[in-house]
């Protein structure tokens, strides 16, 4: 794997010099873009809408309208505007994990120590660990301020960026149901979480999906038509949920006899 951002964890005094490696890498069919008429590949280029001509990526620069003109700016300039953030993840508090709502998580990267921070880096690990708290912090990455926390993960530090609280749009805007539920219904409920419930276990579950899709596309390439399987939404009766609840309890039953 390749690093892509290197500088270190503030921790109290404690610095420890770290590399950063994405965590997680896409699942899906790399597709290409087509001419429908001759399925010829879709280039995409980048025309200076002046000249009309291609601007090769060595020549392209970033840069700001202000008042009608642009300021251009370098990779010196974003590390100068906030040094700090390009190179530090100082930790600001430590949160219990449980109490971060999930819809702020976004992506994760692993946390590698240089040599010299190794036995830093293995203590901060053992106390998130041992008191299930995480690490507030903020960094820039790709010119980007992000909020972050770092946590403990099996047998590796994480920092994963979070969202700041005003990205999470309000649910004023929907329209949901009273969250109130009949005792007999949420009883039964309880009880088919109780049968369906185990430990969880991300390798027992597979992109089935791109299984499926690459089944079709080799089954395309020799000539073959795939009918597609009939699918339609059930819309059913509030009056029936206790039937389908009890049903559920009944069908689970029998696959364990």
């Amino acid at each position: 794997m390749r690093a892509i951002w290197s500088g270190a964890i503030g921790f109290g005094l404690v610095n420890i010099p770290i590399k950063l490696f994405s965590a997680t890498q896409e699942s899906d069919l790399d597709l290409d873009m087509l001419d429908k008429k001759d399925h010829s590949n879709i280039k995409f280029q980048r025309i200076n809408e002046k000249t009309g001509k291609v601007v090769q990526w060595a020549n392209i620069v970033k840069g700001y309208n202000l008042d009608g003109h642009y300021v251009v700016l370098s990779d010196e300039d974003f590390q100068k505007a906030m040094p700090e953030k390009t190179k530090n993840i100082d930790i600001m508090a430590f949160v219990l994990e449980s109490e971060i709502d999930p819809l702020l998580y976004e992506t994760p990267y692993y946390i590698q120590p240089d040599k010299s921070g190794a036995r830093a880096y293995a203590l901060l690990w053992s106390a998130l660990h041992k008191t299930g708290k995480a690490g507030l912090g903020s960094f820039v990455l790709r010119n980007k301020e992000s909020l972050c926390v770092i946590r403990a993960a099996k047998d590796v530090l994480v920092v994963q960026k979070i969202k700041f609280d005003e990205e999470i749009r309000d649910t004023k805007e929907l329209t949901l149901p009273k969250l109130t539920s009949k005792p007999g219904e949420l009883k039964m409920a309880l009880s088919l979480i109780d049968q369906l419930s185990e430990k969880f276990d991300i390798s027992a579950y597979k992109d089935t999906y791109h299984d499926k899709l690459m089944k079709l596309i080799k089954a395309k390439a020799k000539g073959k038509k795939v009918a597609a399987p009939h699918m339609k939404v059930v819309h059913s009766r509030a009056k029936d949920l206790m039937s389908q609840l009890k049903a559920s309890l009944d069908t689970k039953k029998k696959k364990a006899s």
